[in-house]
Protein backbone atom coordinates (compact mmCIF):
# COMPACT_ATOMS: atom_id res chain seq x y z
CA UNK A 1 0.00 0.00 0.00
CA UNK A 2 1.55 3.11 -1.23
CA UNK A 3 1.00 6.04 1.49
CA UNK A 4 0.19 9.57 0.16
CA UNK A 5 1.91 12.54 0.74
CA UNK A 6 -0.38 15.27 0.57
CA UNK A 7 -3.89 14.48 0.90
CA UNK A 8 -6.52 16.78 -0.61
CA UNK A 9 -9.34 18.43 0.83
CA UNK A 10 -11.90 15.75 -0.70
CA UNK A 11 -10.05 12.76 0.28
CA UNK A 12 -9.94 13.85 3.70
CA UNK A 13 -13.39 13.95 3.85
CA UNK A 14 -14.15 10.49 2.91
CA UNK A 15 -11.50 9.68 5.05
CA UNK A 16 -13.65 12.05 7.74
CA UNK A 17 -16.48 10.64 6.76
CA UNK A 18 -15.59 6.94 6.88
CA UNK A 19 -14.38 7.53 10.62
CA UNK A 20 -17.56 8.98 11.46
CA UNK A 21 -19.25 5.86 10.19
CA UNK A 22 -17.50 3.57 12.11
CA UNK A 23 -17.67 5.39 15.29
CA UNK A 24 -21.64 5.73 14.77
CA UNK A 25 -21.19 1.93 14.27
CA UNK A 26 -19.62 1.95 18.04
CA UNK A 27 -16.67 0.03 16.52
CA UNK A 28 -13.10 0.39 17.06
CA UNK A 29 -9.79 0.42 13.88
CA UNK A 30 -9.06 -3.19 15.44
CA UNK A 31 -12.68 -4.65 15.23
CA UNK A 32 -13.26 -3.01 11.71
CA UNK A 33 -10.18 -4.14 10.87
CA UNK A 34 -11.27 -7.67 11.61
CA UNK A 35 -14.24 -7.33 9.74
CA UNK A 36 -13.01 -6.17 6.75
CA UNK A 37 -9.78 -9.17 7.27
CA UNK A 38 -7.14 -6.17 6.96
CA UNK A 39 -4.75 -4.96 9.49
CA UNK A 40 -5.67 -2.05 11.77
CA UNK A 41 -2.87 0.26 10.62
CA UNK A 42 -4.95 0.32 7.09
CA UNK A 43 -8.04 1.15 8.96
CA UNK A 44 -6.09 4.15 10.39
CA UNK A 45 -4.52 4.83 6.99
CA UNK A 46 -7.49 4.94 4.91
CA UNK A 47 -9.56 7.32 7.91
CA UNK A 48 -6.38 9.53 7.84
CA UNK A 49 -6.55 9.75 3.61
CA UNK A 50 -2.94 8.12 3.14
CA UNK A 51 -4.49 5.55 1.96
CA UNK A 52 -7.23 4.84 -0.91
CA UNK A 53 -9.92 2.63 -0.57
CA UNK A 54 -11.37 0.06 -3.25
CA UNK A 55 -14.99 0.57 -3.77
CA UNK A 56 -15.57 -3.34 -2.54
CA UNK A 57 -14.33 -2.61 0.57
CA UNK A 58 -16.00 0.99 1.06
CA UNK A 59 -19.16 -1.34 0.28
CA UNK A 60 -18.37 -4.00 2.37
CA UNK A 61 -17.61 -1.66 5.38
CA UNK A 62 -20.67 0.68 4.55
CA UNK A 63 -22.53 -2.74 5.47
CA UNK A 64 -20.17 -3.98 8.41
CA UNK A 65 -21.27 -0.12 9.40
CA UNK A 66 -25.15 -1.10 8.88
CA UNK A 67 -25.43 2.46 6.77
CA UNK A 68 -28.50 1.68 4.61
CA UNK A 69 -28.66 5.02 2.53
CA UNK A 70 -27.31 3.95 -0.54
CA UNK A 71 -27.68 7.54 -2.00
CA UNK A 72 -24.73 8.43 0.75
CA UNK A 73 -22.78 5.29 0.14
CA UNK A 74 -22.73 5.84 -3.66
CA UNK A 75 -21.12 9.70 -3.35
CA UNK A 76 -18.60 8.37 -1.48
CA UNK A 77 -18.00 5.49 -3.53
CA UNK A 78 -17.33 8.73 -6.30
CA UNK A 79 -15.26 10.59 -4.50
CA UNK A 80 -13.00 7.33 -3.29
CA UNK A 81 -12.91 5.87 -7.20
CA UNK A 82 -12.44 9.32 -8.48
CA UNK A 83 -8.90 9.19 -10.37
CA UNK A 84 -9.35 12.13 -12.61
CA UNK A 85 -6.38 15.15 -12.30
CA UNK A 86 -8.26 18.46 -12.18
CA UNK A 87 -7.10 22.30 -13.95
CA UNK A 88 -5.75 23.27 -10.76
CA UNK A 89 -3.20 19.81 -10.31
CA UNK A 90 -0.87 22.48 -12.33
CA UNK A 91 -0.56 24.53 -9.29
CA UNK A 92 0.49 21.90 -6.77
CA UNK A 93 4.14 22.98 -5.23
CA UNK A 94 3.40 26.42 -6.45
CA UNK A 95 0.48 27.47 -4.34
CA UNK A 96 -0.27 26.87 -0.48
CA UNK A 97 -2.52 23.59 -0.35
CA UNK A 98 -5.56 25.57 0.61
CA UNK A 99 -5.75 27.28 -2.91
CA UNK A 100 -5.75 23.83 -4.48
CA UNK A 101 -8.46 22.23 -1.83
CA UNK A 102 -10.92 25.44 -2.26
CA UNK A 103 -10.80 24.89 -6.44
CA UNK A 104 -11.55 20.91 -6.27
CA UNK A 105 -14.48 21.80 -3.67
CA UNK A 106 -16.14 24.26 -6.28
CA UNK A 107 -14.84 21.64 -9.01
CA UNK A 108 -17.28 19.29 -7.61
CA UNK A 109 -20.02 21.23 -6.18
CA UNK A 110 -23.80 21.17 -6.83
CA UNK A 111 -23.78 25.18 -6.12
CA UNK A 112 -22.00 27.85 -4.60
CA UNK A 113 -22.89 30.41 -1.74
CA UNK A 114 -20.74 33.15 -0.80
CA UNK A 115 -21.29 36.05 2.08
CA UNK A 116 -18.39 38.98 1.97
CA UNK A 117 -18.28 41.81 4.00
CA UNK A 118 -14.96 43.88 3.03
CA UNK A 119 -14.15 42.34 -0.50
CA UNK A 120 -16.05 41.37 -3.42
CA UNK A 121 -15.79 37.52 -3.94
CA UNK A 122 -13.07 36.26 -6.03
CA UNK A 123 -15.29 34.42 -7.96
CA UNK A 124 -16.65 37.75 -9.16
CA UNK A 125 -13.20 39.71 -9.47
CA UNK A 126 -11.90 41.58 -12.18
CA UNK A 127 -8.15 41.24 -12.78
CA UNK A 128 -7.07 44.58 -11.70
CA UNK A 129 -9.43 43.98 -8.40
CA UNK A 130 -7.94 40.88 -7.56
CA UNK A 131 -4.45 42.09 -8.25
CA UNK A 132 -5.07 45.23 -5.62
CA UNK A 133 -5.64 42.55 -3.45
CA UNK A 134 -2.52 40.07 -3.85
CA UNK A 135 -0.65 42.97 -3.64
CA UNK A 136 -1.51 43.72 -0.47
CA UNK A 137 -0.83 40.65 1.45
CA UNK A 138 1.88 40.43 4.30
CA UNK A 139 4.30 39.39 3.41
CA UNK A 140 4.83 40.97 0.06
CA UNK A 141 4.22 38.27 -2.68
CA UNK A 142 7.14 38.30 -5.14
CA UNK A 143 6.02 39.18 -8.93
CA UNK A 144 5.88 35.25 -9.89
CA UNK A 145 3.85 34.43 -6.73
CA UNK A 146 1.35 37.52 -7.91
CA UNK A 147 1.22 36.58 -11.21
CA UNK A 148 0.77 32.67 -10.28
CA UNK A 149 -2.58 33.38 -7.79
CA UNK A 150 -3.83 36.05 -10.27
CA UNK A 151 -3.84 33.06 -12.76
CA UNK A 152 -5.30 30.51 -10.76
CA UNK A 153 -8.07 33.08 -9.75
CA UNK A 154 -9.64 33.60 -13.40
CA UNK A 155 -9.24 30.08 -13.74
CA UNK A 156 -11.62 29.34 -10.86
CA UNK A 157 -13.89 32.13 -12.59
CA UNK A 158 -14.72 29.46 -15.60
CA UNK A 159 -17.93 27.92 -14.03
CA UNK A 160 -21.44 27.33 -14.30
CA UNK A 161 -22.87 26.01 -11.47
CA UNK A 162 -25.62 28.29 -9.21
CA UNK A 163 -23.97 30.61 -7.39
CA UNK A 164 -25.05 33.10 -4.78
CA UNK A 165 -22.86 36.15 -3.70
CA UNK A 166 -24.45 38.41 -0.51
CA UNK A 167 -22.24 41.27 -0.22
CA UNK A 168 -22.29 43.66 2.39
CA UNK A 169 -22.33 47.57 1.04
CA UNK A 170 -18.88 48.13 2.69
CA UNK A 171 -17.09 45.31 0.20
CA UNK A 172 -18.36 47.49 -2.80
CA UNK A 173 -17.22 50.82 -1.21
CA UNK A 174 -13.63 50.25 -0.29
CA UNK A 175 -11.30 50.91 -2.52
CA UNK A 176 -9.00 48.11 -3.19
CA UNK A 177 -6.81 50.54 -5.87
CA UNK A 178 -8.17 53.23 -7.02
CA UNK A 179 -11.65 54.99 -8.35
CA UNK A 180 -11.13 53.48 -12.10
CA UNK A 181 -10.13 49.77 -10.11
CA UNK A 182 -13.46 50.16 -8.03
CA UNK A 183 -15.56 51.50 -10.95
CA UNK A 184 -14.48 48.84 -13.74
CA UNK A 185 -15.02 46.14 -10.63
CA UNK A 186 -18.75 47.43 -9.92
CA UNK A 187 -19.82 47.27 -13.50
CA UNK A 188 -18.48 43.84 -14.18
CA UNK A 189 -20.84 43.05 -10.97
CA UNK A 190 -23.93 44.38 -12.76
CA UNK A 191 -22.67 42.14 -16.16
CA UNK A 192 -22.22 39.01 -13.88
CA UNK A 193 -25.58 39.32 -12.40
CA UNK A 194 -27.36 39.72 -15.60
CA UNK A 195 -25.77 35.90 -16.09
CA UNK A 196 -29.02 32.75 -15.67
CA UNK A 197 -26.35 30.86 -13.09
CA UNK A 198 -25.02 34.03 -10.87
CA UNK A 199 -27.29 36.06 -8.53
CA UNK A 200 -25.87 39.00 -6.51
CA UNK A 201 -27.21 40.16 -3.76
CA UNK A 202 -26.34 43.40 -1.80
CA UNK A 203 -26.48 44.45 2.54
CA UNK A 204 -27.19 48.14 2.58
CA UNK A 205 -25.50 50.83 5.15
CA UNK A 206 -28.81 51.50 5.98
CA UNK A 207 -30.35 48.46 7.00
CA UNK A 208 -31.46 48.90 10.73
CA UNK A 209 -29.84 46.43 13.22
CA UNK A 210 -28.32 43.99 11.36
CA UNK A 211 -25.43 42.00 12.86
CA UNK A 212 -25.83 39.01 11.08
CA UNK A 213 -23.08 39.40 8.20
CA UNK A 214 -19.94 39.64 10.40
CA UNK A 215 -18.02 37.32 8.67
CA UNK A 216 -16.93 36.17 5.38
CA UNK A 217 -18.15 32.57 4.28
CA UNK A 218 -18.11 30.12 1.39
CA UNK A 219 -20.65 27.34 1.63
CA UNK A 220 -20.03 24.76 -0.91
CA UNK A 221 -23.19 22.41 -1.50
CA UNK A 222 -21.36 18.49 -2.13
CA UNK A 223 -23.48 15.61 -4.14
CA UNK A 224 -25.81 15.68 -0.63
CA UNK A 225 -26.41 17.90 2.38
CA UNK A 226 -24.99 16.20 4.43
CA UNK A 227 -21.29 16.16 2.39
CA UNK A 228 -21.59 20.03 2.35
CA UNK A 229 -18.21 21.97 3.18
CA UNK A 230 -17.96 25.48 4.31
CA UNK A 231 -15.25 27.59 3.77
CA UNK A 232 -13.94 30.18 6.45
CA UNK A 233 -10.88 32.45 5.78
CA UNK A 234 -7.96 33.36 8.41
CA UNK A 235 -4.85 34.92 8.75
CA UNK A 236 -3.10 31.45 9.22
CA UNK A 237 -5.18 30.14 6.29
CA UNK A 238 -8.57 28.19 5.23
CA UNK A 239 -10.72 26.24 7.41
CA UNK A 240 -12.76 23.74 6.10
CA UNK A 241 -16.01 22.97 8.15
CA UNK A 242 -18.09 20.15 7.59
CA UNK A 243 -19.46 18.81 10.92
CA UNK A 244 -23.58 18.52 10.54
CA UNK A 245 -24.23 20.47 13.47
CA UNK A 246 -21.65 23.37 12.28
CA UNK A 247 -22.98 22.85 8.53
CA UNK A 248 -26.86 23.77 10.18
CA UNK A 249 -25.22 26.42 11.98
CA UNK A 250 -23.87 28.27 8.47
CA UNK A 251 -27.04 27.48 6.57
CA UNK A 252 -28.82 28.77 9.25
CA UNK A 253 -26.72 32.43 8.72
CA UNK A 254 -26.73 32.15 5.51
CA UNK A 255 -30.53 32.30 5.26
CA UNK A 256 -30.83 35.41 7.74
CA UNK A 257 -28.41 37.18 5.63
CA UNK A 258 -29.82 36.08 2.06
CA UNK A 259 -33.45 37.27 4.12
CA UNK A 260 -31.84 40.58 4.94
CA UNK A 261 -30.56 41.44 2.00
CA UNK A 262 -31.92 43.66 -1.21
CA UNK A 263 -33.45 41.55 -4.35
CA UNK A 264 -31.65 40.98 -7.32
CA UNK A 265 -32.88 43.80 -8.71
CA UNK A 266 -32.68 46.40 -6.02
CA UNK A 267 -29.07 45.36 -5.64
CA UNK A 268 -28.33 46.06 -9.41
CA UNK A 269 -29.64 49.49 -8.57
CA UNK A 270 -27.97 50.12 -5.32
CA UNK A 271 -24.58 48.84 -7.64
CA UNK A 272 -25.38 50.80 -10.33
CA UNK A 273 -25.63 54.04 -8.04
CA UNK A 274 -22.64 53.36 -6.19
CA UNK A 275 -20.40 53.10 -9.51
CA UNK A 276 -22.15 56.72 -10.89
CA UNK A 277 -20.57 57.89 -7.19
CA UNK A 278 -17.29 57.03 -8.14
Amino acid sequence: MVKRREPTARQMRLATELRRLREAAGLNSRQAAALLGVSPAQITHIESALAGVSEQRLRRLASHYACTDEEFINALVAMATDRAHGWWEEYRGLLPTPFLDLSELEHHARFLRHVAILYVPGLLQTEAYSRAVFSSRLPELTADELELRIRHRKARQDFAIPYEAVIHEAALRIRVSDRATSRAQLTRLLELSEADHITVRVVPFDLDGFARASSTMTYVGGPLPKLDTVVRDALHGSAFIDSEAQLNTYRTSFRKVEAASLDPQQSRECIHRLAKEL
